[in-house]
């Protein structure tokens, strides 16, 4: 086993992790080491020792997908029963819910449906911001954006530029999963490359929209695509300067074409740290409490996340690979401060809108829904 000392202290200097220096971390089992240098990197990045956290809402506009992803149990081929396309009204019906508990963002993706035409989308927006104005549709993957230049004829840049027009305000990374074609090719061949979902992320960032990055673990991929994966979500951001947060979750194998057994939670608090040490120019490393529960995600905030992310209020796709963890606003304050910090309530672009003191909760909260 490679000993991690000097790649730990390399980190505490500020210098650059490489792609080999991320591998030796990711076959490591010194989780607890990892863990403590993340943490403090991370407090170094965020001295204010907030936890932030949205409350936001997911929106699944539609499961009708042709992508056909090995790793899904959302999706439904188009016709086939129980697929759906919600209608406009049910979407701001579920927006209103959102407002009335406080909330500021969307998270509205569906799948690649091949017979939507381009103009439901920018119509769809344009309804939704008539509505709801200050929303934050932080919305649509890379995949889904992909699909809408197929059917709009567009250029990627003149399609992401006509939905940004409408209301899109900015891309979350979904879809990365593993940025390495090997481990892309087996478990969603027609998802597409990498590259393409880079492209996508740059062309948001070349018109001034902010975007996430994303990854998962457990999909059988090497160490090194792992360490790779970070490598790239890095150069990206090299490039475009607009991820503002990296969210690492783990594969949830459950009524999916794939076989696999899940990540035990020490990986996905490695896996956390490691982004933190790697990632040294993506500010905010978000907690994953969806997929890994509230408890490993409370442990994360000690392994380099500084935002619990979204209070969801509503999750139907890793729910459908049967892993159902419910959280709402006041037990994340509640999570928050028995990790030791204080709660912090932000927008999508991070900003802080309110600060949760001793003994302060949020007035009117809400029972998830899935």
């Amino acid at each position: 086993m490679t000993n991690i000392d000097h790649i730990l202290d390399k980190a505490l200097r500020g210098e650059r992790l490489t792609l080999e220096n991320g591998i030796s971390l990711f076959e490591s089992d010194e989780v607890e080491k990892i863990g403590q240098t993340a943490n403090i990197i991370k407090k170094r990045m965020h001295p204010e020792s907030f936890t932030t956290f949205v409350i936001g809402r997911n929106i699944n506009y539609s499961n009708v997908c042709d992508t056909y992803c090995r790793f899904c149990a959302f999706y439904r081929k188009p016709g086939e029963e129980g697929s759906y396309v919600l209608t406009n009204q049910e979407i701001l019906d579920k927006i209103q819910e959102l407002v009335d508990v406080g909330g500021t963002e969307v998270l509205m993706q569906g799948g690649t449906h091949p017979d939507l035409p381009f103009e439901y989308y920018l119509d769809l927006l344009k309804e939704i911001k008539k509505h709801f104005p200050k929303i934050q549709m932080h919305s649509f993957s890379p995949a889904e954006i992909i699909k809408m230049q197929d059917v709009s004829g567009l250029s990627l840049e003149d399609t992401i530029q006509k939905l940004h027009q409408a209301g899109l305000d900015s891309l979350p990374g979904a879809g990365a999963e593993i940025l390495d074609d090997r481990t892309r090719m087996k478990i969603s061949k027609k998802k597409g490359s990498w590259r393409e979902w880079v492209k996508v992320m740059v062309a948001a960032n070349k018109i001034g929209m902010t975007t996430t990055g994303t990854m998962v673990i457990g999909f059988g991929e090497s160490m090194e695509e792992r360490a790779l994966h970070l490598i790239r979500i890095r150069e990206a951001q090299d490039e475009g300067k607009r991820f503002l947060a990296f969210i690492p979750w783990t594969f949830q194998p459950d009524n999916t074409n794939m076989k696999a057994e899940k990540v035990k939670p020490e990986e996905y608090l490695k896996t956390v740290a490691i982004s933190r040490l790697m990632l040294d120019n993506i500010p905010n490393i978000q907690s994953s409490w969806v997929t890994v529960g509230a408890e490993v995600g409370k442990q994360s905030l000690s392994y380099g996340c500084n935002d619990f992310g979204s209070t969801m209020m509503e999750e139907n796709v890793v729910s459908a690979a049967g892993t159902t963890h419910k959280v709402n606003t006041n037990r994340i304050i509640e999570l928050i401060r028995e990790a030791g910090y204080t709660p912090a309530l932000r927008n999508t672009r991070y900003e802080i809108l309110r600060v949760f003191h001793q003994d302060e909760y949020i007035e009117k909260d809400f029972v998830m829904q899935n």
